[in-house]
């Protein structure tokens, strides 16, 4: 069984270091990157799927150099045995149609030198694009049946089917079970959580971390680079010339203003202390849903 495992840098919002040229493109070289948080539901059932089943799971992803910071950390947390990673500077600027089509002919040049895919997983949106397309959008590429928001999953070797249960329309609390061929594209939802019943899987997920920590530390000897020439891709239908998305314009969302000002109360001070005090006792809790000075007195 092998699986791809596609994964994404997005910029560190929570750090508010996002920065922004002049035409409203996002400059990550600028930006502090993280994984993209709902690929850690494509790449636990990746792992999943490797413990019940053995085979073989790469990470790839198109963008900077960094980004290989992102492809180690798959290695580390997933276990993954190595790393694809599409960058040049051909590839800048790409929007969904774009980053799908270098991700295809990146996956159709891995099966042509490395093996046949069985599996392709991704999260169901990035945290920058929100759009929720390169996923179908790389699968429509290849050619390749999917199977959206899984929440759960399993292999028939035998039949070489897909076995899927899916939110409908994201709704949790409706669920359906779907078959689909191999090979096939897999996107995970949040709602995704990995089983391991089996003492047989326990044993064999302890024994990936163990193998992965070495391996993990010497990240750059499993990392292939592949730029847009190794992919035969012509530069007018990739990066920004091959975008048809046309961005007008974009406004980062301004922090919020302080509106708190903070004074600092040595404990050991009494007079300070009691200012505190005489600041919370009129927001104190009361019981039984009463109000005023005295509602802690009420009740039977």
């Amino acid at each position: 069984m092998r699986s791809i495992v596609l994964t994404k840098g997005v910029p560190d919002f929570s750090d508010g270091a996002v920065s922004f040229n002049e035409e409203g493109h996002l400059e990550r070289g600028k930006t502090p990157t993280v994984m993209n948080p709902n690929d850690a539901f494509a790449l636990e059932a990746a792992l999943q799927t490797r413990v019940r089943h053995g085979g073989h799971v790469s990470g790839m992803s198109m963008g900077p150099p960094g980004y290989a910071e992102v492809l180690e950390g798959a290695m580390e947390s997933v276990y993954t045995d190595d790393s694809y990673l599409l960058s040049d500077r051909e590839l800048a600027a790409s929007d969904t149609w774009a980053t799908a089509i270098t991700l295809s002919a990146g996956i159709e040049t891995y099966q042509e030198e490395v093996g046949d895919v069985d599996l392709l997983f991704a999260g169901f949106k990035t945290a920058d694009g929100e759009t929720g397309q390169t996923g179908p959008q790389t699968a429509w590429a290849l050619d390749w049946p999917i199977v959206t928001h899984v929440i759960a999953l399993d292999i028939d070797p035998d039949e070489r089917l897909l076995r899927a249960k899916r939110l409908v329309e994201g709704d949790v609390d409706e669920i359906e079970t779907v078959e689909a061929p191999l090979p096939c594209m897999v996107v995970t939802d949040p709602e995704f959580e990995p089983t391991y019943r089996k003492a047989s899987h326990r044993l064999t997920h302890k024994r990936l971390r163990k193998e992965t920590q070495n391996r993990a530390a010497a990240h750059d000897r499993h990392l292939t680079t592949w730029d847009h020439e190794d992919l035969n891709l012509d530069p007018d239908y990739i990066g920004l010339d091959g975008s048809p998305t046309i961005v007008s314009s974009v406004d980062p969302i301004p922090k919020a203003p302080s509106e708190r000002e903070a004074t600092m109360v040595d404990p050991s001070d009494s007079e300070g202390m009691n200012e505190v005090l005489g600041e919370f006792q009129p927001y104190a809790a009361t019981t039984n849903g009463a109000d005023g000075p005295n509602a802690a007195e009420g009740g039977d």
